[in-house]
């Protein structure tokens, strides 16, 4: 057996150097601070990413309607006026439909009485500008356009910008202009 002396009966000593201690709750500290900012830029970056996606969706659903809407609107069958009037104003929301809807009844009258028929065709579209709940779209469209007067079909080239706006999950046209 081996005899213990009173050297042998201490507590450990501490071999780390002075200030050793602080400099590891330090470091732990900035990596902590490092994670949380790189945290909180990586769902910055993923919010913003989510909402460039919801722009690109909400442009490109009013983009394919504006397009299938251009299309109704410079379609026109002089034996079928108020299946045509209907299929129009169902695409319109606000100032844009109630503009047509007034203008609707001379126009028709206009167009029975000379036996006008047009066929439109959207050849080109593209977004200019989008938020979540509004898109405005510039298309291109040739319609084909004849009448009692002139029974062999002209071609007409239009620029149209339209302001399409989504209303209880459809997208509507507000807003239309020749350019």
């Amino acid at each position: 057996m081996t005899a213990t002396t009173d050297d042998d009966t201490t507590a450990p000593t501490d071999t780390e150097a002075p200030g050793t201690g602080r400099q590891r709750r330090l470091s732990v500290a900035a990596g902590a601070a490092v994670l949380v900012a790189a945290t909180a830029m990586t769902a910055v970056l993923g919010w913003q990413v989510l909402q460039l996606r919801k722009l690109d969706a909400a442009g490109s659903q009013a983009r394919a309607a504006a397009t299938s809407y251009a299309e109704t609107l410079t379609s026109i069958d002089s034996s079928k006026i108020d299946e045509n009037f209907t299929r129009v104003l169902d695409g319109a929301t606000g100032e844009f439909k109630d503009m047509y809807a007034q203008s609707s009844g001379q126009l028709g009258r206009l167009l029975a009485e000379h036996k006008a028929t047009a066929h439109g065709m959207v050849v080109e579209s593209a977004v200019k500008s989008a938020t979540p709940e509004t898109v405005e779209v510039l298309l291109f469209v040739d319609q084909s356009v004849s009448n009692a007067a002139m029974p062999e079909p002209r071609l007409d080239r239009s620029r149209i910008r339209m302001t399409m706006k989504k209303v209880d999950g459809r997208w509507l046209a507000s807003k239309v202009e020749l350019i």
